[in-house]
């Protein structure tokens, strides 16, 4: 299988971003991450200066367990529990496209039990099953606080308000439970109806064809047999960097997997990234880390940050990607040392997990209001 031809960008009213062209062909590799970052800068400033979103909010969706090897790349140096709590949230953002048209986007709408059929949480609750210890780590961690369709009712939107959808990355997500399926997902009675009406998803070609052949080392971590059914039509697909509207990007951060891409949006506090490549502040900033290991990390190896390391696809890209993202936030009005990067899956402050606890949270965000039926 082979995926779609890239969706023409300006039938959604998006545009690529010339300032990123081909800075991530740069060699040597020290020379990309100088090219990455530079155009990083230049970009920010003309984002800054064309507009602001009309408004975003966010809406916690579930908490899930996740290994602690993972979260900080193996350097956390204390014992603790394998397992931390990250939660899941969706963000709804409202902007007008280059069109001008009013348009409607939700950022990382996971449904907890497509995710579930993942092999490494499938694989992990087994695992949890067997040992006391993990079981009850787990039984604390899970956490179900709303369904997508429960976010749109909170903020007043209806499926038919909707006009994309879009995942950084499809790891643990199965389109058939968002888009709908004409078949039936095994053990199911009825075939999936598409949560959001007649919205597309936006997903980058990489992404998609990704999820068409996997590979081995990619295995554990997608939903196989997840786009059955599903009407191709339903995804926009696209490549590289590309911007929805004044105020709005999907930045291409390859790494983490080879179509990963960070939702960036203009406030009216600055710029905001929302991104999976790191699950707290500390990955982006770990020379202020409290976590045990992180901030000794930083010194011994003389990096800037401290990727999410749960598949190292390309370990030099995920860097320059978080750097990408790093240049772009914005410092918190709250708290100018943090930058505001909201991880999209994002370890939660619990104090039964100390030491193992962001060193800064955010928490959400919150921007405008929200409105039906534009």
């Amino acid at each position: 299988m082979t995926t779609q031809t890239r969706t023409d960008l300006a039938s959604i009213g998006a545009r690529s971003i010339p300032e990123f062209d081909g800075v991530h062909e740069v060699w040597p590799r020290g020379d990309r991450l100088t090219a990455v970052g530079e155009a990083a800068r230049t970009y920010k400033e003309r984002f800054k200066r064309e507009g602001q979103v009309t408004a975003v909010k966010s809406v916690d969706i579930a908490s899930a367990p996740y290994p602690v090897k993972y979260g900080f790349n193996t350097a956390v140096a204390v014992p603790h529990s394998p397992l931390i709590p990250i939660i899941n949230r969706m963000v709804v953002v409202q902007y007008e496209d280059w069109d001008g048209r009013p348009r409607t986007l939700v950022f990382e709408p996971t449904v907890p039990e497509g995710s579930a059929q993942a092999p490494f949480f499938s694989k992990l609750q087994r695992l949890t099953n067997k040992i006391p210890y993990a079981n009850r780590a787990e039984k604390v961690i899970v956490n179900y606080y709303n369904e997508p369709e429960d976010v749109l009712a909170a903020v007043g939107l209806t499926p038919a308000d909707i006009d994309f959808c879009a995942f950084d990355h499809l790891h643990v997500q199965d389109p058939r439970m968002i888009l709908g399926s004409s078949a039936l997902i095994p053990g199911e009675t009825r075939t999936r109806q598409p949560i959001f009406g007649d919205a597309r998803m936006l997903v980058n070609t990489r992404e998609l064809a990704t999820l068409q052949s996997l590979h081995p080392m990619q295995w554990a971590w997608y939903v196989e047999g997840s786009l059955e059914g599903v009407d191709m039509d339903k995804f926009a697909t696209f490549e590289g960097d590309i911007e929805l509207g004044p105020g709005v990007a999907l930045l291409w951060t390859p790494g983490h997997t080879d179509g990963n891409h960070s939702l960036v949006v203009n406030t009216p506090d600055g710029v905001w990234v929302s991104s999976e490549n790191g699950i707290a502040l500390d990955n982006w900033q770990p020379e202020q880390s409290k976590i045990p290991g992180v901030r000794l990390y930083h010194r011994q190896y003389g990096r800037e940050i401290c990727p999410n390391g749960n598949t190292l696809e390309d370990s030099l890209d995920q860097y320059d990607s978080m750097i990408k993202e790093k240049t772009l936030a914005d410092p918190s009005v709250t708290d100018p040392r943090w930058l505001q990067i909201l991880p999209s899956s994002e370890l939660a402050p619990w104090k039964r997990f100390w030491p193992i606890v962001p060193t800064y949270h955010h928490g959400g965000i919150d921007y405008g209001t929200i409105r039906a039926g534009r």
